[in-house]
């Protein structure tokens, strides 16, 4: 008896071998083409951004709290806000990982996309192809402009609460959080620009998505 692997199950056998060609090949088989996987990665980008601006919000919350802490648990305070910024680390991993993903696919289907181009015979068709490809790669790379301006504000951002986070760790005092509460309005700054940022890459996304469903 012959059983047939479902679409996912070939995504990840593929996926874990680190076979892209391959991937994209088996997923056309069972009718998942490179513009539906792109359409996939873009809104997987974007969630992943709009969950990283929560979790960068939710570790500003927890540093303003260690800041104004006032006579209770000091220790717990500091947990609360190492275990926010470790999170705001694993949020960033995401969002690169996800960017990754956006261009390994987007390669894949241009590349495809101009090669079939060739194979059109009527100059009309293969004219007005070739004008969809290029305005599809514009919208794409305005696309990648703004995820890839988002992604460059988080490292600074995680190496200055990295930076508070060892410090306070060495020396757990009143007088210690008073020396870093100069550097948190510049660190809220620094967030409230990274969110404003992502929400403009979130809305070259829907833009994007938007375009590409209707070509």
């Amino acid at each position: 008896m012959k059983y047939l692997l479902s679409p996912i199950l070939i995504a990840a056998m593929l996926l874990l071998s680190g076979c892209q060609s391959a991937y994209y090949g088996a997923m056309e088989k069972v009718g998942y083409h490179k513009r539906d996987i792109m359409v996939d990665r873009v809104t997987a980008a974007k969630e992943s951004q709009e969950e990283a601006q929560e979790q960068f919000s939710s570790a500003l919350e927890e540093m303003q709290a260690l800041l104004n802490h006032d006579g209770g648990d000091l220790e717990k305070a500091y947990n609360k806000a190492k275990d926010e910024y470790e999170s705001s680390q694993e949020a960033a991993d995401d969002v690169s990982e996800r960017i990754d993903k956006v261009e390994d696919v987007a390669e894949a289907l241009f590349d495809e996309w101009q090669m079939e181009i060739a194979e059109i015979s009527k100059a009309s068709l293969r004219r007005s192809s070739e004008s969809k490809l290029r305005e599809t790669k514009r919208s794409y790379n305005q696309l990648m402009q703004s995820m890839r301006r988002a992604e460059s504000k988080m490292p600074p951002i995680l190496t200055a609460m990295k930076d508070n986070m060892l410090y306070l760790k060495h020396n757990l005092n009143a007088q210690a959080i008073g020396a870093i509460k100069g550097e948190f309005s510049n660190l809220k700054t620094d967030i409230s620009d990274l969110i404003n940022e992502m929400n403009r890459s979130i809305a070259e996304s829907n833009k994007f998505i938007s375009s590409i469903e209707g070509g």
